[in-house]
């Protein structure tokens, strides 16, 4: 049975409908990436599924509960997390601050302490700058803060969207490293990337979005090797 399952979604912003009668699905376990050009869709149907927009119609099914009427800050306590595009950490506090913030949904402190001892052992560069003020590290420590920040609410899947962008090809390489080790650890994740070959190569299946709507899906390495996704996103 699938973790995620997206059917017929539309959402519209204003009178412009943005995503169009999409369905697709996320297994646990899976790494799924969806790509596409800038104005796909891809955000919106992040934030559609996290709650921080409203569908139009369609369902979206998450452990087997219809998420489209619940409100953003109680999916998070269902077990979805979101390291949003542009990271939006909360710059003028600290590492360590920023990573409490993300536990908010939990009571336990114990639970709680030992999330923050497993972010720490896979971002050790957050350890050193743990009392720094978030807004004065590189954008790749920032990154790292917002994906160490989503895993403190100790997360079943995690939506991460555009995590490589503005990143030096050092910190590209780290920081999908990390995320396949995320989703070893035993995390589900949905990636929506500008950089599609990245994507593909730690995928297990892809969809391609185009102007709202699904034209392409399958394994990720068919997709790595299809000839119009190399000349439309791979840039061969």
């Amino acid at each position: 049975m699938a973790m995620l399952t997206i059917k017929d979604l539309e959402v519209y912003y204003g009178v412009i409908n943005a995503v169009k009668g999409i369905s697709f699905e996320v297994n646990q376990g899976e790494i799924i990436a969806l790509i596409g050009a800038n104005g796909a869709g891809k955000t919106t149907i992040l934030h559609t599924i996290t709650g921080l927009i409203q569908a139009k119609s369609g369902s979206i099914e998450f452990e087997g509960k219809e998420l489209t009427k619940t409100p953003a800050h109680k999916i998070v306590s269902l077990g979805m997390a979101h390291v949003p595009e542009g990271r939006r950490i909360f710059q003028q506090l600290t590492v360590y601050d920023n990573l409490k913030m993300g536990a908010y949904t939990r009571k336990d402190k114990k639970e709680i302490a030992d999330t923050l001892e497993m972010v720490y052992k896979r971002f050790p560069r957050l350890l050193e700058r743990k009392n720094q003020i978030a807004g004065t590290l590189s954008g790749g420590e920032q990154q790292m803060l917002a994906m160490g920040r989503a895993l403190m609410s100790h997360p079943s899947i995690i939506l991460m969207d555009e995590p490589s962008m503005g990143l030096s090809p050092l910190y590209v390489s780290e920081i999908f490293d990390i995320i396949k080790e995320i989703n070893k650890s035993g995390t589900t994740v949905l990636l929506v990337e500008q950089n599609a070959k990245k994507a593909l190569s730690i995928a297990n299946r892809a969809y391609v979005l185009e102007t709202g709507k699904i034209v392409l899906s399958g394994d990720a390495n068919e997709l790595m090797n299809d000839d119009s996704v190399k000349k439309a996103y791979l840039g061969e």
